[in-house]
């Protein structure tokens, strides 16, 4: 009945904006009434609003990309359905072919290691050696900002390592699904060997500096992904939740039910088929050896990519340079190659056996890749609406409030990264206006561009229509509108914190402590943790 009623309003909310997008465009005389205006994220914002009312992603994302491609051709009937399949879907696909071909790369490795008996060794060990639930979080925590290359890679490689381990403690697969995502992007963001230093690299426009100068000049500011880290920390030896997450622990804890939906017995045989298999030669080794593999052609991948696209320099320069979406399918490849060799050469399974993992692979991608090319669709549409000429106009309206800019930039940037999902694309759109507003001989330069960057995770975090979002959900198996729910009140409350500190560190720019700001937030967030925890507590 509850499913039944969600339906209805989205039925409603649909076609109540379709009337509007209409009327509108009839009196404003065309599609250009709504290019470079606050509709240009309408789209997106409708179709989170759909997700979290329905809990289901797919129609919800779907609504946004065709209300998108209503506004983009001005209200044309086959011009809409030419934004949808050529300009959304179309362009989706090509623009994340890459991407697409390593999650199922992936994905079979992943199927690979199951079969091999990998998972399991890895898991009975885990069981044995790690005692606590708040040992298991700290270990998902420790393994997510050891594998700093890419959050993509990370939160998938995360989630199959540690799912055994969390689950043998009775830690919620909501709860791993957080532990992948607030360690994923934040990790990328502040580490200067990665997919993500590379591309805001390739966003800066400095006269004056380099852009993995920058980068690494950004990062003691960068206090959402550093303060992200203070919280996991803190909350995990606190050992409390709070919010949704709360009930989520609470039933994994009592009835042993750790995903966000009971299981029907179909669902339920087809995840033990799919599952890690045991084997009579199963070793932690069958985990370790394919892991290492990939990690190390990954790193060849975007490495020679990198040095491919420059005539010298060295490793910063070609990490600047590299292309993800070209390396990171190119060292998958042969990582997949190489696991296939190692198992055969261990005997763990046969060629036939191995050649099935390929298809489990991707089967097991799909729900993934779908979200995603929807994601990255109404990330189109949003462009073809000329959302990042609304958002530079609103941020150039702002520039009287110095000392307060870094706060605004940060929010800005939350909101723009929330609406569209994407943190790249947010810091691509707003790096260049940063840049011209702050003058490069301030402080207060590094202070923007950082504010930018931890802006552009946080709304990462906290939209459901994010790539990581989705990939944390992949990894961890994890329902992905109960993951976003849950995550949410978290996000938020590091969000708020950060304002803060960026706030300060404002404020702090004339005395020359901006430094300062950073350990203020570090205690803020210990104490609002603690202060939680004593109301909470509380019957």
């Amino acid at each position: 009945m509850e499913k039944k009623s969600s339906a209805i309003t989205a039925g409603v909310i649909f076609v109540l904006m379709v009337i509007m997008i209409c009327a509108v465009n009839a009196a404003g005389g065309g599609q250009y009434v709504f290019a470079g205006s606050f509709w240009a994220l309408v789209p997106p914002l409708v179709a989170i609003i759909l997700a979290l009312i329905t809990k289901e992603a797919y129609s919800s994302l779907f609504v946004g990309v065709v209300l998108g491609a209503l506004m983009a051709s001005g209200v044309s009937f086959t011009g809409t359905l030419n934004m949808i399949t050529v300009e959304g879907l179309s362009d989706a696909v090509a623009g994340n072919a890459g991407i697409l071909i390593f999650l199922v790369i992936l994905g079979s490795i992943v199927a690979l290691i199951n079969k091999s008996g990998g998972s399991r060794a890895f898991g009975d060990w885990a069981s044995r050696n790690i005692k606590t639930k708040a040992g298991a979080s700290l270990a998902t925590f420790v393994l997510g900002v050891l594998i700093f290359i890419d959050d993509y890679f990370n939160c998938l490689t995360v989630g199959s390592v540690m799912a055994p381990i969390t689950d043998s403690k009775k830690i919620s697969r909501a709860k791993l699904a957080y532990l992948i995502d607030a360690t994923a992007a934040p990790v990328c963001m502040i580490a200067p060997i990665s997919s993500w230093a590379a591309a805001v690299s390739g966003c800066v426009t400095s006269e004056k500096y380099s852009g993995i100068e920058l980068f690494v000049k950004a990062i003691p500011y960068n206090f959402y992904s550093i303060l992200t880290f203070v919280f996991i920390i803190t909350l995990t030896l606190l050992k409390f939740d709070y919010g949704k997450m709360k009930k989520f622990e609470e039933r994994a804890e009592v009835t042993g039910e750790l995903g966000a939906m009971k299981l029907s017995e179909d669902e339920e045989f087809k995840l033990k088929e799919e599952g890690p298999s045991e084997t009579p030669k199963e070793k932690i080794i069958d985990l370790v050896i394919p892991v290492i593999l990939l990690i190390v052609f990954c790193i060849w991948g975007l490495l020679f990519n990198g040095f491919s696209a420059i005539e010298e320099g060295g490793v910063i320069e070609a990490f600047s340079s590299t292309d993800a979406y070209v390396g990171l399918p190119w060292g998958s490849i042969l990582a997949l190659a190489a696991v296939i060799i190692y198992m055969l050469v261990r005997k763990t399974m046969t060629f036939t056996e191995a050649m099935e993992c390929i298809p489990k692979g991707f089967c097991a991608m799909v729900p993934a890749i779908t979200i995603l090319t929807l994601a990255t669709s109404l990330k189109n549409m949003t462009n073809a609406l000329e959302a990042k000429s609304f958002v530079g106009n609103a941020m150039a309206n702002a520039q009287g409030l110095q000392w307060a800019l870094p706060a605004i930039v940060f929010v800005v940037a939350c909101l723009v990264s929330f609406a569209t999902g994407t943190s790249w694309g947010t810091f691509g759109i707003l790096i260049p206006i940063v840049s011209a507003i702050f003058p490069e001989t301030s402080s207060l330069f590094f202070v923007g561009i950082s504010a930018c960057l931890a802006g552009a995770v946080c709304g990462d975090h906290c939209s459901p229509i994010s790539d990581t979002t989705i990939m944390s959900s992949a990894g961890a198996h994890c329902n992905h509108i109960d993951h976003v729910e849950t995550q949410l009140p978290y996000a938020i409350s590091v969000a708020g914190i950060s304002f803060v500190c960026y706030l300060l560190a404002g404020v702090f720019d004339k005395a020359g402590i901006t430094w300062l700001s950073l350990p203020i937030g570090a205690v803020f967030t210990v104490s609002f943790l603690l202060f939680v925890k004593n109301v909470t507590s509380k019957p």
